[in-house]
C-alpha cells in the first residue's frame, strides 16, 4: 500500500497539486514503519494456529483501513479522522459508502487513492475468500473445504499458481473494462477508475452523479455486464484456460446469482412501466444496472432510484440483503448460502411427508457436510443480529429508522448507499456524526470478514488454551 500511493503522487505531480507531498511522505513513513516491523520480527515464524489465523486476518484488514486513511486525513481535502477512517474502510471492503461530496472539483490523486483502495480490497477479497477463510473453516468458501473428498476441486495445484491466475484474470477484466469505457466515451482518467471500481464491485465514482454523469445507455449496459463479471466466482476464469475444466453451469450459484438478477430486473421494469410510463427498453435499461449495482454490492447509481415507486424500492432494499456469488470481490449473503439454504428447506419438508425417506444434502456434485450446514446457519444468526444491533446503535445517534436500518444493511452487506433523503443514492454519508461513521466502519469489517472471523475475537474461550 505504501508503494500503492506512488500512483496518486504522480497524478498530483501532473496537475501540479501539493497533495503528492502528502502521499510520498505517507508512503515513506509507512515503508518505513512497515520495514522496522519486519527487521523486528525476524527469524522462526510462530506455529500457525487457528487463533493465530483470525487474529492476523481482522488485523490486516485493520491496519489497512488505517494506512489507507492517512493520506486522505492530512490532504487538502477537509475531513475528520473518523471520516478518513470510514473512507478508508469503505474502500478496502468495496463497501462503496463515501462522506466526500464535491467530487468533480476534488483533487484527482485522492479520486485515484479511493479508486486504488477498492481495486486493492477487491483482489484481497477475492485471495481471503479463497485461500485463507477456508483454513479457518470459515467464510463463503468454507463449505467446499469441510470434507476431504471436496480436494479434487481444486483448479489448479499450488496456492501460488491459483494466485498468479487470480491475479492475472483481475488484472485482465480491469484492463478490458477501461478499454470499454474509453471507447464508450469516457476520458482515460474516469475510465480507468470506474474499471477499478466496477470490477472490484466497490461503487466508487469520480463525479456526485455517478455513473449518472455520464448519461449514456451504452455505459450503463458495459457497466452492468462488468459488475456480473466481477460478482462470479473467479475461479471461473482460471477453468476457462484449462483443457476441458470450463463448465460455466458446474456452480450452482452461478444459476441462482444469474436467475435472481433476471427475475427482479424484470420486476422493476414492469413496476417502472406501471407506474412510471416509462419507455420499456429505458425501464430495462435503468433498471438492470441499479438492480445489478445493489445486488453485486456495487453501489453505483445512474438516478435516484427510490423515486421509481414503493415496489421498486422494496425489491432494491430486497436485494440489498442478497449479493453475488462467493469466491468474488461482491458481498451480502452470497448465492451459494441461498442455495443450501433453499435445499435444506426442501430436504426437512421432504422428511415432514415421508418420515422415513433419506435425502442427502447435495451441492452441485458434492455432499454437504454437517459442518457446513451449522456454519450457514451461525451465519444467518450473526447476520441479522448484528443488523438489529447495528440499527439500534445508530438510533441512539439520533438517526431516523430509515436511515439507521439502511445504513447498517448496506455496511453489513457491503452495498454503498442506503435509503432516504441522507444516505440515499442522491445523497451520501457526510452528514453522518463521527461516533455513527465509527460504528458502520466497524460493520463494514464485520461484513467482510464474514462476521466470525472478527466476532471470535470477543470470545473468551477463544484466547483460554
Amino acid at each position: 500500500m505504501a508503494g500503492t500511493m506512488m500512483i496518486p503522487a504522480l497524478v498530483d505531480i501532473s496537475d501540479r497539486n501539493e497533495d503528492w507531498k502528502v502521499f510520498v511522505g505517507s508512503g515513506v513513513l509507512i515503508a518505513a514503519i512497515c520495514g522496522l516491523v519486519s527487521a523486528a520480527t525476524a527469524g522462526d515464524r510462530p506455529r500457525f494456529t487457528q487463533r493465530l489465523g483470525f487474529l492476523i486476518v481482522t488485523s490486516v484488514w485493520l491496519v489497512g483501513a488505517l494506512i489507507g486513511a492517512v493520506p486522505l486525513y492530512i490532504s487538502s481535502v477537509e475531513i475528520t479522522f473518523a471520516g478518513a477512517f470510514f473512507e478508508a474502510m469503505s474502500g478496502l471492503t468495496t463497501t462503496g459508502s463515501t462522506v466526500l461530496a464535491g467530487l468533480d472539483a476534488m483533487p484527482r490523486g485522492v479520486l485515484m487513492w479511493r479508486s486504488l483502495l477498492q481495486w486493492v480490497g477487491g483482489i484481497g477479497i477475492i485471495g481471503m475468500a479463497l485461500l485463507v477463510l477456508p483454513v479457518l473453516r470459515t467464510g463463503g468458501m468454507a463449505m467446499f473445504h469441510m470434507e476431504s473428498s471436496d480436494r479434487s476441486d481444486k483448479v489448479l495445484p499450488r496456492v501460488g499458481q491459483l494466485s498468479g491466475g487470480l491475479a492475472a484474470a483481475y488484472v485482465t477484466l480491469t484492463l478490458l473494462c477501461s478499454v470499454a469505457y474509453t471507447g464508450l466515451g469516457m476520458t482515460f482518467f474516469d475510465a480507468i477508475n470506474h474499471a477499478m471500481t466496477t470490477l472490484s464491485t466497490g461503487g466508487y465514482s469520480t463525479h456526485d452523479l455517478s455513473m449518472g454523469y455520464f448519461d449514456s445507455d451504452a455505459i450503463l449496459i458495459a457497466s452492468t455486464l462488468f459488475m456480473i463479471l466481477g460478482a462470479l466466482p473467479f475461479v471461473l476464469y482460471i477453468r476457462a484456460f484449462l483443457p476441458r475444466r470450463f463448465q460455466l453451469w458446474s456452480d450452482p450459484q452461478i444459476k441462482v446469482f444469474l436467475t435472481i438478477c433476471l427475475v427482479l430486473t424484470v420486476a422493476i421494469a414492469i413496476t417502472r412501466r406501471i407506474y412510471n410510463d416509462s419507455s420499456l427498453e429505458e425501464a430495462f435499461v435503468s433498471s438492470a444496472f441499479n438492480l445489478v449495482s445493489v445486488i453485486t454490492t456495487t453501489g453505483y447509481a445512474s438516478e435516484d432510484y427510490t423515486l421509481w415507486s414503493n415496489a421498486a424500492v422494496g425489491i432494491i432494499v430486497f436485494a440489498t440483503f442478497l449479493g453475488g456469488c462467493a469466491g468474488s470481490t461482491s458481498g451480502g449473503i452470497k448465492a451459494n448460502r441461498l442455495y443450501i439454504l433453499y435445499k435444506l428447506v426442501a430436504q426437512n419438508f421432504r422428511r415432514l411427508v415421508r418420515p422415513h425417506s433419506i435425502v442427502r444434502l447435495k451441492y452441485g456434485n458434492n455432499e454437504v457436510a454437517p459442518e457446513a450446514v451449522q456454519t450457514i446457519t451461525i451465519f444467518f444468526f450473526l447476520f441479522f443480529g448484528t443488523l438489529m444491533i447495528g440499527t439500534v446503535a445508530l438510533s441512539l445517534f439520533g438517526l431516523d429508522f430509515d436511515t439507521a436500518f439502511s445504513g447498517t444493511l448496506t455496511a453489513l452487506a457491503n452495498v454503498g448507499p442506503g435509503i432516504g433523503q441522507m444516505i440515499g443514492p442522491a445523497g451520501n454519508f457526510a452528514l453522518i456524526p463521527d461516533g455513527a461513521l465509527w460504528v458502520l466502519s466497524a460493520t463494514m469489517l464485520l461484513g467482510r470478514l464474514e462476521l466470525v472471523t472478527v466476532l471470535i475475537l470477543f470470545f473468551p474461550a477463544t484466547w483460554t488454551d
